[in-house]
């Protein structure tokens, strides 16, 4: 046995069922070794960026790590912006990297690179193997700590002899932390902040906005009148019929301003107290009311379901709460296709059961407001912000649920970071519907180009925001990339198109000209 196998072997053995992997040659062993273990499944993706943003998706929704395997240095660097969006959701995620052979690296090959350096700012935690024997152990902790609540970034350095020498490890599963837990203080904080009187508000974030701790959060509300409030950009939430209610903040600053401008008592679980995503002139960057008592009762790194239990059961709340969102259908407007139309079909025919991967930008926030009380169902957001998410992200939700549909709302101008990503859906034959919204432009920045004072913008400036020159054909990309795809133009052809996505199985493209 060598390294390579021992690693594989020890990570199969501890639960890790699927591979995302973009190898190179220094990766040769660890291919090899994980042909070998048939409790291993093996993803191809044509872009390190897919990988990441897949293996985000599937620790989503999964709760626990796939591996990436990444090539060297540069490789690791084509994934660190869907890293930097998985480092933002909390995600769990386990990093393999291969490296030249240690001797190797005295003469400083043209893929020599600061590993070290490229993984730091997207991982909690960095191991480097010592040895053949010491390549498992170092795989391992590195899966352990990827789990430590509510899930974290982590990377290792397989070097390739460590690789391809002998070994005769067989390390022990380390055993996962326990999540830790709000203090005792931080309860009485916010029981007491939540019976005051005046406008009074819980905001949640990360794993507090999973079904059973909105349940927790329904409780507070219908005893308290506190607003449940989420945070604009979150990882996961479980939302639709008969599911506890929220509001979400919304995007821009002066408006999330305004929305919360009526509380005086802000209690934050999962999250903490909002700033504008971007800084504007004259615009705010702390959005929470002057003056206004703040509790953070749970960060992200909290047990959030734990801490709003207890708060329950201080205020002396009913054991249910009664505040659960009603199911809605809409009559559709007929006439050309727009986003609003859209959210309305999504609500009408979305399955129980549907995971929303959103990149739909500004779109994508029309079809958010009109979907609440669409069948239950997972949204997913673009955490981090930083773009071509959607695509990679729906392809790990879809291998960690494969019984469940997958929606990808995503616009055009993100789209193409990370194309690739259509053609691992059709490989893999998953079952997601991608949801093309083409406006032919990067339409959210037209928008914030008049929000840092430039009204006259010239020629020059516009065209670096319109991608209408030439028209990108996604009909014929996705076709190409091996999906069923089709174009639309009207609310009744995107309803019928839409209608047969959700009765079929497997992967097609729906271009909705806007």
């Amino acid at each position: 046995m060598n390294g390579a196998e021992s690693l594989i072997n020890s990570l199969a053995d501890a639960g890790v069922e699927l591979c995302f992997a973009n190898p190179g040659t220094s990766e040769m062993q660890l291919v090899a070794a994980i042909d070998q273990q048939p409790r291993m499944r093996a993803v191809l993706c044509l872009y390190e960026g897919v990988v990441s943003g897949a293996a985000d998706g599937y620790g989503r929704m999964a709760g626990k790590p796939a591996l990436t395997l990444l090539h060297l240095g540069p490789g690791f660097a084509n994934a660190s912006s869907n890293l930097h969006n998985a480092r933002r959701a909390h995600s769990p995620i386990l990093n393999m990297i291969g490296d030249h052979a240690t001797y190797h690296l005295q003469y400083d090959a043209p893929l020599t690179a600061d590993i070290q350096g490229f993984a730091s700012p997207v991982s909690a935690w960095i191991g480097v193997s010592s040895s053949a024997d010491d390549l498992a152990a170092t795989g391992l902790e590195g899966w352990a700590r990827s789990q430590e609540y509510p899930g974290k970034v982590c990377s290792f350095i397989a070097p390739a002899n460590h690789a391809w020498e002998e070994s005769q490890a067989t390390p022990s599963i380390p055993t996962l932390a326990e999540s830790p837990k709000a203090s005792d203080e931080l309860i009485t904080q916010a029981t007491e902040a939540l019976s005051n009187a005046g406008g009074k508000a819980i905001m949640l974030g990360g794993r507090a906005l999973r079904e059973d701790a909105l349940v927790q959060a329904g409780r507070i509300a219908e005893a308290t009148g506190a607003r449940i409030i989420t945070e604009t950009f979150y990882a996961r939430h479980e939302r639709g019929e008969g599911r506890v209610a929220v509001e979400r903040l919304p995007y821009f600053g002066e408006q999330a301003q305004d929305f919360l401008k009526e509380l005086e008592n802000i209690v934050f679980i999962g999250t903490k107290p909002p700033v504008s995503f971007f800084a504007y002139p004259e615009k705010p960057s702390w959005l929470s009311p002057e003056g206004a008592n703040l509790v953070q009762l749970a960060d992200v790194n909290t047990d959030a379901l734990d801490a709003l239990t207890r708060l329950a059961d201080e205020l002396g709340c009913p054991a249910e709460p009664t505040l659960f969102q009603e199911r809605n259908t809409f009559e559709l407007e007929q006439g050309p296709a727009n986003a609003l139309e859209l959210g309305k079909i999504m609500a009408n025919r979305m399955p129980e059961g549907t995971i929303v991967s959103d990149e739909g930008a500004t779109n994508g926030l029309f079809v958010y407001a009109m979907t609440p009380g669409a069948a239950k169902h997972d949204w997913l957001t673009l955490t981090g912000g930083s773009i071509g998410q959607g695509l990679p992200l729906s392809i790990g939700a879809a291998l960690a649920c494969p019984d469940r549909k997958v929606i990808a709302l995503q616009a055009d101008g993100s789209a193409m970071y990370t194309v690739q990503a259509l053609w691992t859906m059709a490989r893999e034959n998953l079952d997601i519907t991608v949801l093309l919204l083409n406006n032919s432009s990067y339409a959210i920045l037209n928008i914030e180009l008049q929000r840092v004072g430039i009204d006259n913008p010239g020629p020059t400036a516009l065209s670096l925001l319109d991608l209408s020159n030439p028209t990108i054909q996604w009909t014929e990309i996705a076709t190409g990339m091996g999906i069923k795809a089709q174009k639309v133009t009207q609310v009744q052809e995107l309803d019928d198109a839409f209608a047969a996505a959700m009765a079929e199985r497997g992967p097609r493209l729906i271009e909705i000209i806007l």
